[in-house]
C-alpha cells in the first residue's frame, strides 16, 4: 500500500503511458479490496458535549483567523495553540477576543503538535498547517481520542485519504473538512433549491478555484518555508479542488445516493510560474533552486462522471490575471444557476435569467434556516464574507448538540483525492482514472444530511462588538 500514494502523487515517473492507465486503475481497485467497512461515519452523531475544548495546529495564516472566530462562539475553550514559529503562535493568541481561554503555546519543535494532541482535556484539533501535514496530524489526533477539523485539502495522496477514512471509522472520531465555500450564501441557496426539486434532475455541475495568487507564492513571510510554491513546482494537477467541488458534491448527493466514479484531467503548459521564478531569483539567490523547475500548468481542467450519470467540470488556476471565480454552476432539467465571476443568477428557461424582483422572491422562499439564523451576524464578524464564521459556528453547534457533522470523512477523502488522481491523468495523456469509493458501497444507502437547522442551532455568539 505504501506505493499507492507514491504512484498517484507522482505520475511523472510513469514509464509506459499506454499500459499504466489500466495498471493504476487495477491498483486502485485491488487496494479497495484491502479495506473493509468498520463503522459508517455518515450520519454518525458523536455524544454531545457541553463545551468543546479546542487545540489549534498551524496558525500562520488561516489558523490564526480561526482562533479569533472560535473565541466568539459560546461553549468553546481554546486550550492550546501550536506553530513551528513561536511568534506566530503568540500572535494568534492575541487574536482571542472573548471568553476565558487559557491557551498554552506549543512551539518548541516541529513535533510539538503531538504534545497538544496528547492532552486529555482537548476534544477537537483544528489543523491549518501546510497541506502535506494534514493527514499525519489528523490520524495521530484521532488515534488519541480527538475529533479533527482539517483545512483543505485534507490529504494529498490516495493512501492518506484512505488512512483518514479507516482511522475515523476505527476511532469513531469525526474528521471534518473545513470547506468554507459550502457555507457561502449562494451555494447554500442552490443547495436548498436542489433539495426542494427546483432544478429537477441535476444533469451537470461546475466548480473552480481561479484566483491570481502568483505573487504570494514568492513571499517568504506569507508561506512558511515557501511550501505552497514547492507544491506548485512539484505537482502538476488540480491541487486545490475542494472550493469548487465541495458545494456541487453536496448538490449531487455524492456519498449519499451517488458517487464520483471516474475522472480525467488536462493541463495547459506553464506560462507564468517559471518566468516569475527566474525574475525573482535574479535579485534573490534563495530562489535559485526554483529556476527551471517543472512548474504545474497554469490551468487544469478536470472532468468527473458520477454513477447516476451526472457530470462535473472542475478548473484550477492560481497564476494568471483572471477575475476571481469559483464558477459554481448547476444545470438541471428544470432550472439553471451560476455565480462567478458575475453575481449569482438563476434561470428557468433558455431565454434569460430571473429579474431582480423574482430573485428576491426566490431567496425569500428558499433561503435556508442556517442563513436566516446566523447569516447576518456571520457577515458582521467576517471571514470571506461570513462563510468562515458560519462554518465554524455550525461545527461547534453540531458537536455541542450531538448532531452529525455536515462534511464527514468520506467527503474529506473523496473531495481531496481529486488532487493526486488529476496529477496522474495529466501525466498520462488525460487518461481516465477510477475514483475510490471511500464509503465502501454504503453510498447507496447513506441518507442525505441536511444543513437547514431542522435541529440544533442553539449555540450562541459572544462579544460581537467589532
Amino acid at each position: 500500500m505504501a506505493g499507492l500514494g507514491l504512484v498517484a502523487a507522482n505520475g511523472c515517473n510513469v514509464a509506459n503511458k499506454e499500459q499504466e492507465g489500466t495498471k493504476l486503475s487495477s491498483i486502485l481497485k485491488e487496494a479497495e479490496k484491502d479495506y473493509k467497512p468498520i463503522f459508517n461515519m455518515c450520519g454518525y452523531a458523536a455524544p454531545a458535549m457541553e463545551r468543546v475544548r479546542i487545540g489549534f495546529i498551524g496558525v500562520g495564516n488561516r489558523g490564526a483567523a480561526a482562533v479569533e472566530r472560535m473565541s466568539r462562539i459560546d461553549g468553546v475553550d481554546i486550550q492550546g495553540i501550536c506553530d513551528v514559529r513561536m511568534q506566530k503562535a503568540e500572535e494568534a493568541k492575541t487574536r482571542i477576543v472573548a471568553g476565558n481561554h487559557e491557551a498554552k503555546i506549543y512551539a518548541s519543535s516541529d513535533q510539538a503538535w503531538k504534545e497538544l494532541c496528547d492532552r486529555t482535556d482537548v476534544d477537537l484539533i483544528y489543523v491549518a498547517t501546510q497541506w502535506a501535514l494534514h493527514a499525519e496530524i489528523a490520524v495521530y489526533a484521532m488515534e488519541h481520542g480527538k475529533h479533527v477539523a482539517l483545512e483543505i485539502p485534507a490529504a494529498t495522496t490516495v493512501e492518506d485519504c484512505w488512512r483518514l477514512v479507516m482511522t475515523s471509522e476505527t476511532t469513531k472520531k469525526h474528521c471534518v473538512i473545513l470547506e468554507n465555500c459550502c457555507y457561502d450564501f449562494f451555494e447554500l441557496l442552490t443547495l436548498n433549491l436542489a433539495r426542494q426539486g427546483f432544478f429537477g434532475e441535476i444533469v451537470h455541475c461546475e466548480g473552480a478555484y481561479i484566483h491570481d495568487i502568483l505573487n504570494s507564492f514568492f513571499e517568504k513571510d506569507a508561506r512558511y518555508d515557501l511550501w505552497r510554491l514547492k507544491e506548485n513546482a512539484e505537482r502538476n494537477g488540480n491541487l486545490y479542488p475542494t472550493h469548487g467541488i465541495g458545494p456541487i458534491c453536496q448538490i449531487l448527493k455524492i456519498n449519499r445516493g451517488d458517487r464520483m466514479e471516474y475522472m480525467t484531467a488536462m493541463a495547459s503548459k506553464d506560462f507564468s510560474l517559471g518566468n516569475k521564478a527566474r525574475e525573482v531569483a535574479a535579485t534573490d539567490e534563495s530562489f535559485k533552486d526554483f529556476v527551471d523547475r517543472p512548474f504545474r500548468g497554469n490551468m487544469n481542467v478536470s472532468s468527473i462522471a458520477t454513477s447516476n450519470g451526472s457530470t462535473m467540470m472542475l478548473q484550477h488556476d492560481v497564476s494568471t490575471p483572471r477575475p476571481y471565480s469559483r464558477i459554481h454552476l448547476v444545470s438541471g432539467t428544470k432550472a439553471f444557476a451560476q455565480k462567478y465571476p458575475l453575481p449569482g443568477k438563476i434561470a428557468v428557461g433558455h431565454e434569460d435569467f430571473l429579474d431582480e424582483q423574482a430573485m428576491r422572491e426566490l431567496e425569500k422562499k428558499y433561503t435556508p434556516n442556517i442563513v436566516k439564523q446566523i447569516g447576518e451576524l456571520a457577515k458582521s464578524i467576517g471571514g470571506h464574507g461570513g462563510m468562515d464564521f458560519m462554518m465554524d459556528w455550525r461545527l461547534i453547534d453540531c458537536l455541542r448538540n450531538g448532531l452529525p457533522v455536515d462534511m464527514d470523512v468520506y467527503d474529506a477523502a473523496s473531495w481531496s483525492v481529486i488532487g493526486p488522481l488529476s496529477e496522474w491523468s495529466v501525466a498520462n495523456g488525460s487518461q481516465p482514472i477510477a475514483i475510490p469509493d471511500f464509503t465502501m458501497g454504503r453510498w447507496q444507502g447513506n441518507k442525505v444530511h441536511e444543513i437547514n437547522l431542522e435541529s440544533g442551532g442553539t449555540t450562541k455568539v459572544i462579544n460581537t462588538n467589532l
